[in-house]
């Protein structure tokens, strides 16, 4: 009789979650791992099949709160009643979809004809917004790569994916480039690679100084590129920018 009374008590399976929001389940699963989720982190492993869309729910409500508190008649303001859902989706599933989502798939071929000569590729288009007041950064990437016999050969459109999955978090273009250069090394392991991006930053031009013309460049070398001046210098002749 005991014994059925504490089964009728006991919580079911998944019963002592009910009500705890999902950012708070997937914040648990980081610190017991002992892992950083900074905003330019991937945290994807850590989310469980369906949480991405209680997630979604969860950020429109936040983000209700935030549009009440600027005083904003979310609901009789027929421009406005939508808002906080499209927001939430436009963060998760958009701009800031590389947190959320895993790596993408690269099919990865062996150098079969021993290419050594300097491999450029761009512009590729690069979108994110900075972790400081998540305004748009948008620029121009250029990713050259000095390939060896063992390097491993990918497709074109993965660098571009690659950037993609990288940039889309707030971030930081000096640390993204980074990033950038490191999953590219990791994957390809060439004898040099060099990134350059130029980008306007938003939070330039839309608020603060209001500066409309800057754009920020920086760049990346590594093995090769970083030793010899001469390969360096090739390199950035190449690259067709515009000013």
């Amino acid at each position: 009789m005991l014994r059925t009374i504490d089964a009728v008590r006991r919580p079911a399976d998944g019963a002592e979650d009910e009500g705890t929001p999902v950012s708070v389940k997937i914040r648990e699963r980081l610190l017991a791992a002992r892992r950083r989720f900074n905003a330019n982190d991937n945290i994807a492993e850590f989310i469980e099949p369906g949480e991405l869309e209680h997630l979604l729910d969860e950020v429109e409500d936040k983000m209700k709160g935030v549009l009440r508190s600027l005083v904003i008649d979310i609901e009789n303001d027929h421009n406005t009643d939508n808002t906080a859902r499209r927001v939430a989706k436009m963060y998760l599933q958009e701009v800031f979809k590389g947190r959320y989502v895993n790596q993408p798939s690269l099919t990865e071929f062996p150098n079969a004809e021993h290419l050594n000569e300097l491999m450029i590729v761009g512009p590729i288009t690069v979108r994110s917004a900075c972790s400081h007041h998540f305004c748009p950064i948008i620029g121009k990437l250029w990713i050259g790569v000095m390939p060896n016999e063992k390097t491993n050969v990918i497709g074109l459109s993965k660098y571009a994916r690659l950037a993609e999955w990288v940039m889309g978090r707030p971030q930081i273009q000096e640390e993204a480039v980074v990033q950038l250069a490191d999953l590219i090394q990791e994957k390809t392991q060439p004898d040099g690679l060099a990134l350059v991006v130029e980008a306007e930053h938003f939070c330039m031009q839309w608020r603060g100084v209001k500066e409309m013309d800057s754009k920020m460049i920086n760049s990346v070398m590594r093995g090769v590129f970083l030793k010899d001046p001469n390969l360096r210098r090739e390199f950035l002749s190449l690259l067709p920018r515009q000013r």
